[in-house]
């Protein structure tokens, strides 16, 4: 099922937003003030305070200045002398107009006239600056002379407050109310919350509205962790037999498959408090800053159990300690797994506390995570089945309007290998596809064209191509319809198309065998399909493009596996060089010899070289069907297995094919862009080595 589901349906069929959270009112209601206005207001303050010129206080000269501009131009009203350091020099009125007094002719706020101070100058000696003041006035006339007053104890209280104290408390101020916001959490003091748990809370306030009716085609993984809700509310169903709750529960599986919407579901199921954050959450620039963060989730877990707690993309912080490919290691993240490991399951108690967690990656994760105790349970989500596959059809077409046409049992045939996101993301296409074409409803057709447009990419008639590159993908496309249709364990064909399509100059669909075990036979007859379009250009045109890229790239994986790994060549025996714990991924060397190795590619040589033999025997013994094809291709563009039961009759085997729909398997094969053949997979990555 899929955890990114775009919309669902209330009781009463309205459509409604999937988003748990989006219709839940914030609480206080409004807009709330911002508190760091007040902080600019303050600091806004002190500049000022520190670098307005409040009082007008006088600028500062030098005694050289002071004489030569303005004493001896008789600019100069009266001089005062301030407790016998400070000199303050009044400028006469009528002189005050001159430019170079412009800057102290007015008030500094207003237009209003200066009246002084306009100067001061600091003396060292009274008795010095008498005489000083005597010389520079020996030649002035008596009425020229300027008057000295003296005044002590002059020093205003307002500059005082102005200049110290009042900065000195608003720092005090400032301090007082950042201390209360840090105590508070609020939105002004996330540098002091640094060490605080990031996770969001959802309880009877803030209740999530997904239910386990939500979730569809995980049966299995959705009876697991139900028992897990049933654990939180009839715990004494348990505890009297003398069993223990779960301390914790791992989902894996791959992307896209329902472990998000399994774990809102029991959000929204258990009715108890629940944490949800994800790995990143942990991790931070901060030295003990992960620690910190999980000692106070747990902390709050506690207060409030009993809870759960739910990780996602636990692998940000629980990789094995010791596996990093670098030789420092990441002390940070190693001490937060620590943190994690000893609140899991350490020397205190964690009664009423039940951890969730979900990874794709569960093969790097610590032992110690994993082990009884701590995660005691892990619950595989895997990609669904056929009637999984269905269940989950049957969800996502609930707001789509569609027309008789469309069959769920067939979609659900069509797509082996989707996961839920996969199919969500599918009935989505097919919805926009329809209404591309202004219809009312969305029909069959709609689908089929969604399953292209996210397997094969956009259609794109457009293209130039010319005439012999059409021709050698026609033939190409052709020779791999014409081996998978003549081998019993090839995949059987659904249409081949030399329309570009994204990246593709070409394709074939299959429809895969879903099966759980693989043979050599099956695998011999997989690589023989996949070199069909290299065979069929060698044969029609005596030479071979760089068409068959992607599947000589596919074709040697399966090989090596066959080799190294499965076992199933001769030669090297019952050996696998598997190494299912992830070490070998940071080893230096090899797990055998050199020896071993030349033995190793000369096999692999050997098997893809018979299988290419083989396909190019049967395309020379079908060649005139090959030609057919070839030709009805260039015709039409696309044909379907009806086109091919015309030109080579009934496939003998296709009763023999067994359809236990377990195991996904890649549904399309295409020719890209620059004539290289891939293979197009709905779910991007799988770890076990399937073939």
């Amino acid at each position: 099922m899929s955890d990114n589901s775009s919309s669902e349906n209330n009781n009463d069929g309205k459509k409604r937003s999937m988003n748990p959270l989006s219709k839940i009112p914030k609480p206080g209601g409004g807009s709330k003030f911002n508190f760091y206005w007040i902080y600019a207001i303050l600091i806004l303050v002190i500049f000022g305070v520190q670098f307005m010129d409040f009082g007008n206080k006088p600028r500062e000269v030098t005694w050289v200045q002071f004489e030569n501009e303005m004493l001896k131009t008789h600019d100069v009203a009266k001089l005062e002398v301030i407790n016998r350091e400070t000199v303050n020099v009044y400028i006469k009125k009528e002189k005050l107009s001159q430019e170079k007094y412009k800057a102290v002719s007015s008030k500094a706020f207003s237009n209003t006239p200066n009246e002084g101070p306009h100067f001061k100058f600091t003396i060292g000696d009274v008795a010095t600056f008498e005489k000083k003041i005597e010389e520079a006035q020996k030649e002035f006339a008596n009425a020229d002379q300027v008057s000295i007053s003296y005044n002590n104890n002059k020093e205003s209280y307002w500059d005082f407050i102005l200049g110290w104290f009042f900065p000195i408390l608003l720092l005090v101020f400032i301090w007082i109310i950042m201390m209360r916001r840090m105590g508070g959490g609020g939105g002004g003091s996330q540098i002091f919350n640094i060490g605080k748990s990031k996770a969001t809370l959802f309880d009877k306030d803030m209740h999530v509205k997904v239910t386990f009716n939500d979730v569809a085609g995980l049966e299995e993984a959705k009876v697991e962790v139900m028992e897990i809700v049933d654990f939180l509310k009839n715990p004494k169903k348990y505890t009297s037999l003398g069993g223990k709750i779960p301390r914790g529960a791992l989902l894996v599986g791959p992307p896209g498959t329902g472990k998000t919407l399994l774990a809102k579901a029991v959000a929204g199921e258990a009715q108890v408090p629940f944490f949800s954050l994800s790995g990143s959450d942990f991790v931070e620039m901060f030295v003990g800053v992960g620690a910190s963060r999980v000692r106070d989730l747990f902390r709050q877990a506690k207060e409030k159990a009993p809870a759960i707690i739910f990780i996602d993309e636990i692998d940000a912080i629980g990789r094995a300690r010791g596996k990093a490919p670098s030789f420092s290691a990441n002390d940070e993240r190693e001490s937060t797994l620590n943190q994690l490991l000893t609140e899991m399951d350490g020397f205190g108690s964690n009664s009423g506390v039940i951890i969730l967690a979900a990874t794709n990656r569960a093969d790097v994760l610590d032992r110690a995570l994993l082990r009884p105790g701590r995660f005691d349970r892990q619950i595989y989500v895997e990609l669904p089945d056929l009637n999984g596959r269905k269940e989950i059809f049957i969800v996502h077409l609930k707001p789509v309007k569609t027309d008789a046409s469309v069959d769920i049992d067939f979609l659900a045939r069509q797509t082996p290998g989707f996961s839920g996101a996969d199919i969500a993301n599918l009935c989505n296409e097919a919805a926009l596809i329809a209404a591309r074409h202004n219809k009312l409803m969305v029909d069959k057709q709609d689908f089929l064209d969604a399953v292209d447009r996210v397997i094969g990419g956009l259609e794109k008639k457009n293209k130039i191509i010319t005439a012999h590159e059409k021709k050698v993908i026609a033939y190409h496309e052709a020779g791999h319809a014409t081996v998978s249709w003549l081998l019993e364990h090839a995949h059987p064909l659904i249409k081949v198309s030399i329309v570009p399509r994204g990246n593709s100059l070409g394709a074939a669909w299959y429809l895969p065998e879903e099966r759980q075990i693989t043979t050599k036979e099956q695998i011999i007859d997989e690589i023989c399909a996949a070199l069909g379009g290299r065979a069929s250009e060698e044969v029609v045109f005596g030479q071979v493009s760089t068409g068959a890229l992607s599947d000589l790239e596919k074709i040697t994986k399966q090989a090596y596996a066959t080799v190294t790994i499965f076992g199933l060549n001769d030669k090297i025996g019952n050996i696998s060089f598997y190494d299912s714990s992830g070490n070998q991924d940071y080893n230096f060397t090899k797990p055998y010899s050199e020896k071993t190795a030349q033995v190793i590619d000369e096999e692999v040589s050997k098997l893809i070289e018979a299988c290419y033999a083989r396909t190019k025997a049967i395309l020379v013994k079908h060649k005139d069907h090959l030609d057919q094809l070839a030709h009805h291709l260039l015709e039409k563009e696309v044909i379907f297995k009806e086109d091919l039961e015309l030109i080579f009759g009934k496939r003998p085997f296709e009763d023999q094919i067994l359809m236990n729909d377990k195991t996904a398997v890649p549904p399309v094969i295409s020719s890209n862009g620059n004539g290289q053949h891939q293979q197009a997979v709905p779910n991007s990555k799988d770890d076990s080595p399937v073939v």
